[in-house]
């Protein structure tokens, strides 16, 4: 997985009950574009150190913002 700044992490979820998690990617502190990113997620000003799991991928600002 390689990112950004600027770039959206999703997190799907995993249950019926676990929604979607969308998040602004605001630095990238692996080599490369590789995790830990540290990630603003939406609707809270939450900021946190994430580790991807196999349940997240990344979209690039231009493909998110074309798919809203």
């Amino acid at each position: 997985m390689k990112a950004n700044v600027g770039d959206r992490l999703i997190v799907e979820g995993t249950t019926v009950d676990s929604p979607r998690r969308v998040g602004e990617i605001t630095e990238v502190t692996g080599a490369d574009g590789a995790p830990p990113y540290r990630v603003r997620w939406s609707g809270s000003e939450a900021e946190a150190l994430v580790f991807p799991g196999p349940d997240a991928h990344v979209l690039s600002r231009a493909e998110f913002e074309a798919n809203q």
